[in-house]
């Protein structure tokens, strides 16, 4: 399985939770000696808490759409991962040159629609980020104070 790092750590700086891929630190320094079954267990952690966070701010409302985007941006489409983290991979890509989000399949909520959608996939990042950080604070902190 491939590494989820996306080249942006910042564990090496003191995060316990990377700003780049959202892994925890232990899990960055460790990946290569975790079994597939223990790195399918991050991946589908990380995929469940970007797409939670996608959620919050837009709809996927026509994923041929949203596919046929993808393709023709030739964003690949991680394994595992649902449409909602591919709407993410497209706001990524290019949210910059989106013009018309109902074009690419997404309804963006009333609340964020006043938002140029770099500073909504931005917004995304900092809640993915946030949820991760949580989690760990909750769940591997606290067990490591323990």
């Amino acid at each position: 399985m491939k590494t989820p790092c996306i080249g942006v750590c910042s564990t090496g700086i003191g995060d316990r939770v990377c700003r780049g891929c959202k892994r925890f630190a232990h899990e960055v320094i460790h990946w290569n000696s975790y079994t597939g079954e223990q790195k399918q267990l991050i991946e589908q952690r990380l995929a469940d808490f970007l797409s939670r966070c996608v959620q919050n701010k837009l709809q996927v409302i026509d994923s041929q759409r949203l596919r046929s985007q993808l393709d023709t941006w030739r964003v690949p489409r991680s394994p595992g991962r649902d449409v909602n983290c591919w709407a993410y991979s497209l706001l990524k890509a290019g949210a910059s040159q989106i013009e018309e989000p109902e074009e690419c399949g997404l309804k963006i909520d009333a609340e964020f629609r006043h938002l140029p959608l770099a500073e909504l996939r931005v917004m995304i990042d900092e809640e993915f980020f946030i949820l991760s950080d949580a989690w760990y604070e909750r769940y591997v902190g606290s067990a490591e104070n323990a």
